[in-house]
This record gives C-alpha cells, structure tokens and sequence, in this order.
C-alpha cells in the first residue's frame, strides 16, 4: 500500500507531465494564425530595415505571415506597450533595438516595466555605430572634429535618429569622454535625419552603419570613426573612437525580438529557433554582413543578460549628463 507521501508526489510528477505535455502540444501547434511583429519606430533606419527582413523570413519558416508594423511615437514607447499589454500567446511581438534597453532610465513614468513585462526571445544581430559629418565641416578625423568642437563650444551640432536612443547618449559619452560642447539635435527617425544631414543643415551625427554607410561611400558624407570595439568590415578604412584618441569608448546597436511576459517557454523556444536557423541562412548572413550587421544567435538569456548591462551602463551616462526625454 502507497503511503500518503508516495501517492503525493506521483500527483505532483503526474501534473509536472501533464504540464510538459501540454508545453510541447501547444509549441507544435503554434503558430495557427499570423502573427505580429511591432517595432516602436517609423519607416526607414536599420531596425526598420532588419525587421522586415526577419519577419518575411520568419513567416517562411514558421508556415504563417508575420505582419510588420511601425507603431512610432513618444521615443517608441507607443509601440512597446502595444507588446506589454498584449496576450502572452507569441502572436504579438516586439522588434526591439539598443533604445529599449535605456527606457526604464530615461521615462521613469513608463506604461510597462521593461523588466517585468516582456520575454526576451532572441539577440540577432549587433552593429556599430557611425560618427558622419557634411563634407563642408573642415574636419576629417575625429581628432580634428574634437580640436574644431573645442574651439567652438555650443556652436557645431550633433543629431541622433530617434530620441532616447542610444546613438543619442552615445554622443553624450563621446562629449563627456571629449570635453567638448556640441548642440544636440533631436530627431523622430533616420528618415527625417538623412535629407537634413546631406543638405548640410545638420553638421554631425551618430547613427547605424547601415544607415550611413552607403552615403559615406559615394562622398555624400565624410565617415570619422565606428562606435564599436572593433572597426566596421562595411567601413574598414574608419578607426574606432576608442582608436583616435579617447581608449575604452564603445557603444553598438543591437537588435532583439521580445514577447509578452507569462508567454509559455515552448513558444519562446520555438521562435527562438526559428531566429537562430535564419540567421544561419546564408542569403541572410551575406545581406546582414553587407550592411555592416554581425548575424547573432543564442538562447533567450543572452538577450536578458545584454539588457542587465545596458541598464547599468547608460543609467549612469543619463544621471551624469543629465539626459532628459526629449
């Protein structure tokens, strides 16, 4: 005869097995409709650019559409609250980039918690950034843009594509790092930030290799330096920041899928997948490498693990800059 104890935790392994069962049946079931992909900015820039490409893909390979939407507005806030409150079934999901990771520092008043209301899926791909400046700005190193900045406080201008962006307190770093007073100008995205740029009306800015390089290569902007660690294979004629003259500066874009907290582990693990074997295609690979974006893939962790040190690192540049929403 089974005591009370030995019936108990045969209960226990029946309802853990129930549940694992169930796990699997609705990962292999899903996804039975098309399922959304919301980026929280407008048409045009680089996570406007590799999220399309991912969801074309992604719908391919999981039999079902994958709808892209910009959903821009209030620094992308707009959008990643469609996400926070959507259900937590995996057909509502967020294309998310490096600006994500600083919301929580900059927007203590936020709809949603970025900690607490999303389910990291999967870190795809990262990409440095580029320092570009008109042509008609006499400077054609970093060192000379610093000695021109220094010589001229307040009076030469610095733009980022997307308020609360992480190009934007990239050019806060850079300024501290430098010493030097540059007018940040803000912008609501890449698209709006090009045609000023290339009229000259902007003097500087800092944005996504993908953005820039092609502009940068035709002699339509002059490139100064990558953001990143290591140089750009897109622009590997540009040093590194770190590498003219201020050591230890790094900053790169990032770009990363999240669902909805309480999203069941097997539905993650299935996207999760599902991102890892596209970014293994080499048509995707070659078009990611091209524009100047290093393919990534892992578990869902990793992607956790990029928006505990983000946090860390840009809730200080914010604090000590004294960076306000825009």
């Amino acid at each position: 005869m089974r005591t009370r104890l030995q019936q108990g935790l045969t209960g226990s392994a029946l309802v853990l097995l129930a549940a694992v069962t169930a796990s699997q049946t609705l990962a292999q079931a899903y996804p039975q409709r098309p399922i959304r992909m919301i980026v929280g900015l407008p048409v045009g820039g680089s996570t406007d650019l590799l999220g399309r490409l991912l969801a074309a893909k992604l719908g391919e390979r999981l039999g079902q559409q994958v709808v892209f939407e910009n959903r821009p507005g209030a620094s992308g806030i707009i959008g990643t609250d469609i996400v926070a409150k959507s259900q937590p079934d995996g057909y509502t999901l967020l294309m998310a980039a490096g600006s994500f990771g600083v919301l929580s520092s900059l927007y203590p008043q936020l709809p949603f918690d970025t900690g607490r209301d999303f389910a990291p899926v999967a870190l795809f791909a990262s990409s440095p950034y580029v320092l570009a400046v008109h042509p008609a700005l006499p400077v054609k190193t970093m060192t000379e843009l610093i000695e021109f900045a220094k010589a001229r406080p307040g009076q030469i201008n610095l733009a980022a594509s997307t308020p609360g962006s992480v190009q934007r307190l990239s050019g806060e770093l850079l300024k501290r790092q430098a010493g030097i007073d540059m007018l940040y100008v803000p912008y609501k995205g890449t698209g709006a930030l090009i045609p000023d740029l290339l009229g000259g009306r902007l003097q500087a800015a800092i944005d996504n290799v993908l953005v820039l390089a092609p502009y940068i290569k035709s002699g339509a902007l002059r490139g100064l330096a990558v953001t990143s660690a290591r140089r750009s294979a897109v622009v590997p004629e540009l040093p590194t920041i770190a590498e003219s003259g201020l050591p230890g500066f790094q900053a790169s874009g990032w770009f990363g899928v999240l669902a909805a907290t309480a999203t069941p582990v097997a539905i993650i693990d299935r996207l999760n997948q599902a991102i890892a074997a596209i970014m293994q295609q080499p048509d995707v690979r070659s078009r990611l490498l091209a524009q100047g974006a290093e393919p990534l893939s892992g578990p869902p962790s990793e992607l956790r693990n990029l928006l505990t040190r983000e946090k860390e690192v840009w809730s200080r540049v914010i604090r000590e800059a004294g960076v306000k929403p825009d």
